[in-house]
């Protein structure tokens, strides 16, 4: 494999030093990019563009073409590929996003569900890894992801996205037996996900718990993080003669950064509602941090988005350990000259706190 050329994104999240901090924005690769919806357009439809490994390669480069500043690429995919792997049957509707043909409500369900095999039946997801990496040469490294088995169980409970997740947390606290055994299976396929996603080329892996904010203290900890904990435990953390970091990132979960940290991944993710600089303290040299300013300061005027991230580069303070995010993804609307604006001024402020 190529050499990298920028592989501060990398040893930022090994805490290791730095020139300036590294910055990547979740959905970098999505609608507020003409030539992204272009590329939609081309392919027919969003599922389609996910299971092409050439669209796939296509729209996870348009970034990095447009913002040089981008210090990592990331798998263009969907967090529910392994859902539909599993037979559930994923489409999606028009306003109302993803949606599966079955649904899962029953132990005996649960009992009947598969163990994908990520070569044969996620075998476009680990082509269009390799197609990526074989066509960014080094330029920076590559992220792959999956979805937590808490915040996937979700969608295939409920049969899409919901608002309150009454059916999922109906079966927690009804049936855990069920849950359990649906949660275990779905953390044996994400950890052979990815780990099939480093072995074609994936350098660092992200986890995406987006729901499991939504869950008590209590439940967070045996439902959500009990099961990240073990996927991070059977992951590959070395290949092709480097660490291969592992973050996780919880949307909501301000309040457990401590139990996250002890958890065995190299890096956290935070959401918006943090302060980075109060979360470094609570962890330490433990971990290092991911994020994250609120998405929204990306409609302001590229003067004011400047303000907020010399505030969060402040708020870190100086040293290595934080690459530079948004607190969750970029959004549709965004004009993509202030996405860049947002790119720039990290790299230019941040200069300072890496003396």
């Amino acid at each position: 494999m190529t050499a990298l050329k920028n592989d501060r994104f990398l040893r930022a999240l090994l805490k290791q030093p730095v020139d300036v901090t590294p910055v990547w924005m979740m959905r970098q690769a999505g609608r507020y990019l003409p030539e992204y919806r272009a590329s939609r357009a081309h392919a027919g439809d969003f599922m389609s563009l996910c299971m092409n490994p050439q669209f796939a390669c296509e729209v996870t480069l348009q970034p990095l073409d447009r913002y040089p500043q981008l210090d990592a690429a990331i798998l263009f995919s969907d967090i529910l590929t392994i859902p539909d792997a599993m037979g559930q049957g994923l489409y999606f509707e028009t306003g109302e996003g993803p949606r599966f043909k079955k649904v899962i409500s029953t132990l005996a369900d649960i009992e009947a569900l598969p163990i994908p095999d990520p070569h044969k039946d996620l075998g476009y997801v680990m082509d269009a890894v390799s197609t990526i990496r074989r066509e960014l040469n080094g330029r920076v490294p590559l992220i792959g992801f999956s979805g937590s088995p808490w915040t996937l169980a979700t969608y295939m409970v409920e049969g899409g996205s919901s608002k309150d997740f009454r059916k999922t947390k109906a079966m927690l606290y009804d049936n855990p037996q069920a849950m359990h055994l649906l949660l275990d299976k779905l953390a044996q396929s994400v950890t052979s996900y990815l780990n099939g996603q480093i072995m074609a080329g994936a350098q660092a892996v992200q986890i995406f718990d987006t729901w499991g904010g939504n869950l008590s203290a209590a439940a967070y900890q045996e439902f959500s993080l009990a099961y990240m904990r073990k996927i991070v435990s059977g992951l590959i953390r070395e290949h092709e003669g480097r660490k291969v970091p592992v973050i996780l990132f919880t949307k909501g979960g301000g309040l457990w950064l401590e139990s996250i940290a002890d958890a065995g991944a190299d890096a956290l993710g935070l959401d918006w509602t943090c302060d980075i600089g109060q979360a470094r303290q609570r962890v330490g040299n433990r971990v290092a941090l991911q994020g994250n300013m609120d998405p929204t300061v990306l409609y302001a005027k590229p003067e004011a988005i400047r303000s907020e991230v010399g505030r969060i580069l402040a708020s870190y303070g100086k040293g290595t350990g934080h690459v530079f995010n948004l607190g969750h993804g970029i959004t549709p609307e965004v004009n993509p000259e202030h996405a860049g604006a947002f790119l720039r001024a990290v790299h230019e402020l941040s200069a300072q706190y890496h003396e």
